[in-house]
């Protein structure tokens, strides 16, 4: 059991290019955790999008479960978001209302501890106004004069900035747990590509992060009560062609409902479509219905877009949410398939027509068609191009505020051609590899396997000496 434990978000540190720049010496406190805990590759949270993909993190809960299932979504029900449009955004000043999104049935890590920190974390329910580092009036215009004019020196003055202001305030107010998240990495890859030498600037700043807070701790004979996490919520991988979704179901006579433009009655407008990442994406059907519906009732009348979507080079996984429990999975050129979640909490997949998910290719035939249970699930697709697939489609297409067609774009493709910023040549959001495999580096060694990113929040209660709640989605390895 520790004392103190600090958490810092290297926010879209792929796996593999943090783990080269450790390795050639570049990220000495880094390495030197490695050497002295443990370090491992686990599966991020589908969709793979700073804001959804930290809810694991901080509440051990799948996106879609904990209420947040992408970046921009669509309020079905009305009851979170307000006339008109009922659209959600946390790009922008909606995400002021992120916290309030989370679901209460289960408390966030900062809840739960007696003294907590944030710093630049997306969801921060549970911290005081003292206690959330870069959250102030000030600090949130200089981010957005940052962010629209692209300004990566910026940045990565910014990230510094937040490294050296959450040591401070660690080594003074000694928090029990404390979450710290750095953005420049996910910033300029965006910008600049995930391999660019700006980015490695960016992975420096976080070493100096965690060099800073160890040295305090050593220093004030700390370090033997501290523990020090390093993850990431999601990768990256280039991009060079830009689908306008909603362009393109405009283009099909479809009225449509999309960021920026969500000022508009929902009872006149065919589709909603709301964009993540930007490799994925949710479309709402039949928007004047406040109960989800599903297929393949909605066969008869959307069946049309279906096969128009998968006739898209910039499709390459189409799900079709049946039930919560129940997903088709359709692939270009790779057939259909089913995903069940039983009774018994085990995975199944049916290969109707195909095998989209390439899991059949890896473990064969026989072996596919057994009922998994979620470690299981984890095993038989991690070396497929879908690491985590089968408990992934599940978790965020049942969710109650997902999409009637869920989406992950083809490599190379994305899915908002406009309104951004800054031109994106790096992406994410989708389910696959380079997106989904993400760092996690310990102080300490993991007593069991760490798989993936939903389990580090009931392995940080475990390391505060604190109970496991029940119905999480992840499970402790501490």
């Amino acid at each position: 059991m520790s004392k103190q434990l600090v958490m810092v978000v290297a926010d879209g540190a792929r796996a593999d290019s943090l783990f080269e720049a450790m390795d050639a010496g570049r990220l000495p406190a880094l390495a030197r955790l490695r050497a002295e805990g443990s370090a491992h590759t686990v599966t991020s949270a589908f969709p793979s999008v700073t804001g959804p993909a930290y809810a694991p993190f901080l509440m051990g809960l799948h996106p879609g479960r904990a209420g947040v299932p992408g970046i921009r979504w669509w309020d079905r029900a009305r009851l979170a978001t307000s006339w008109p449009g009922h659209a959600r955004s946390y790009v922008g000043f909606e995400a002021l209302h992120a916290d309030r999104d989370l679901t209460t049935d289960h408390r966030t890590l900062f809840e739960i501890a007696e003294r907590p920190l944030g710093s630049f974390t997306p969801h921060g329910r549970g911290l005081a106004a003292g206690q959330r580092i870069g959250a102030d009036t000030f600090f949130g215009l200089r981010m957005a004069w940052t962010h629209f004019r692209g300004d990566l020196p910026g940045w990565l003055a910014l990230d510094r900035q937040l490294g050296r202001q959450t040591a401070a305030r660690i080594r003074r107010d000694r928090p029990d747990f404390a979450f710290i998240a750095h953005p420049g990495i996910d910033k300029l890859s965006h910008q600049l590509g995930h391999a660019a030498p700006e980015v490695m600037d960016a992975m420096r700043t976080v070493d100096a992060t965690v060099a800073e807070i160890r040295a305090d701790a050593e220093r004030d004979g700390r370090w033997g009560e501290m523990e020090l996490w390093v993850v990431s919520d999601h990768g990256h991988s280039p991009v060079n062609h830009h689908e306008d979704l909603a362009g393109l179901l405009r283009e099909w006579k479809l009225k449509v409902l999309a960021h920026p433009w969500t000022i508009a009655r929902t009872h006149n407008r065919h589709a909603a479509v709301m964009v993540s990442g930007n490799a994925m994406a949710h479309i709402y059907l039949e928007l004047g219905r406040r109960e989800r519906p599903w297929w393949p009732v909605l066969s008869e009348a959307w069946q049309w877009l279906v096969d128009r979507l998968l006739e898209r080079e910039s499709v390459d996984l189409l799900l079709l949410p049946r039930s919560p429990r129940e997903v088709e999975v359709h692939a270009r050129g790779r057939g259909m398939a089913i995903v069940v979640l039983d009774d018994a909490g085990r995975y199944r997949y049916l290969c109707e027509t195909g095998d989209p998910l390439g899991i059949r290719a890896v473990v064969g035939a026989e072996a596919a068609r057994a009922p998994f249970s979620a470690d299981e699930s984890h095993r038989v697709t991690i070396d497929t191009d879908y690491p985590d697939s089968l408990v992934q489609v599940v978790a965020l297409a049942g969710a109650a505020r997902s999409g009637e067609i869920l989406l992950s774009a083809t490599r190379g493709w994305d899915y908002r051609a406009k309104y951004e910023p800054i031109p994106h040549v790096s992406s994410h959001g989708a389910l696959h590899r380079e997106h989904m495999l993400v760092p996690l580096v310990m102080s300490r060694a993991a007593k069991g396997t760490p798989l993936r990113t939903v389990d580090v929040m009931p392995s940080a209660l475990g390391a505060l000496g604190r109970a496991v709640p029940l119905g999480l989605d992840g499970s402790a390895f501490r």
